[in-house]
């Protein structure tokens, strides 16, 4: 049985695999077992690697991406935006916001949340001021946009298996189809789901779940690739496993979200060993 809340973490000198109501560390090494509540991961059973937290969904028919942040490195160039933007207008007293305040109070979420944070007396001009930012990011990204590390080797490993795909953001139409383009994921992607055309964006798990519907695949056999908080509960909250990149978030905060397995790039080789044991348990193999 599928367990959406499992999470499984490596800190230090141990394994811990974090499920509602129990909690499992494994020490590398021999020093034996530290502590244990009976308890399951994805693929329905107490596991002591990272690799098995996609088994529970094999047959995978179908892989949802994220765009800022987890296909692309986008989110420096969304903080310098915001930075110089806020700063010119004299927000927080006309001192720089810090990448920590973006990661927290920015980072993953829809416009309207952060047009509500930033002017919560005045939600038009923060709707303004907002889509003033997307103009600014869309000028800067040309020439800076880079594909994630290992982006076209995950790329290829879902075609080879002739996987649905879609990409589901909280970016503005406008954004979401130019670093698609940039990218070149323009054949790559089956749909775009995007949080401004549902009634709720992400956290909300409705974005992922219309993702589903638009390439026809089950959340039974699916999983998600995610780098904020926002993202990884809407997934979490839509009953999928989510892969968290630590691309513009650190890991502690990604953790609170309960991600399935947290990985620092499509090249991390927790990443290849879960996909490695979810081609065996799907009896499926590249082309």
């Amino acid at each position: 049985m599928a367990l959406p809340n499992s999470s499984i973490y490596e800190s230090g000198d141990c394994i811990y695999v974090d499920i509602p109501h129990s909690l499992v560390i494994f020490p590398f090494g021999t020093h034996g077992l530290l502590l244990t509540s009976f308890s399951h991961c994805w693929c329905g059973c107490v596991c002591a690697t990272s690799k098995s937290v996609l088994c529970g969904i094999a047959p995978v028919e179908a892989v949802l991406f994220d765009i800022d942040g987890t296909v692309c490195d986008s989110d420096p160039i969304h903080y310098s935006a915001f930075r110089e933007m806020l700063q010119e207008i004299g927000f927080n007293g006309g001192v720089p916001i810090t990448e920590d305040y973006y990661i927290e109070n920015i980072a993953g979420k829809h416009n309207d949340d952060v047009a509500r944070l930033l002017f919560p007396d005045d939600f038009e001009r923060g709707i303004k001021f907002t889509d003033d930012k997307e103009a600014m990011f869309r000028r800067l990204v040309g020439d800076k946009l880079k594909p994630v590390s290992g982006l076209d080797k995950v790329r290829k490993w879902v075609e080879d298996r002739g996987l649905k795909r879609a990409a589901v953001t909280n970016a503005p139409r406008p954004n979401a189809e130019l670093m698609i383009s940039i990218l070149g994921l323009s054949d790559f992607f089956q749909a775009v789901i995007l949080g401004s055309e549902c009634e709720h964006a992400k956290p909300h798990p409705e974005p992922y779940l219309k993702g589903l519907e638009a390439i026809k695949a089950s959340k039974e056999h699916t999983f998600i690739f995610e780098d904020s908080v926002s993202g990884i509960k809407a997934g979490v909250a839509a009953g999928m496993p989510v892969i968290a990149l630590t691309t513009g978030n650190p890991e502690h905060i990604l953790m609170e979200a309960k991600p399935s397995l947290i990985i620092k790039n499509y090249d991390d080789p927790k990443l290849w060993a879960a996909l490695e044991e979810l081609d065996k348990k799907s009896g499926t193999s590249g082309a």
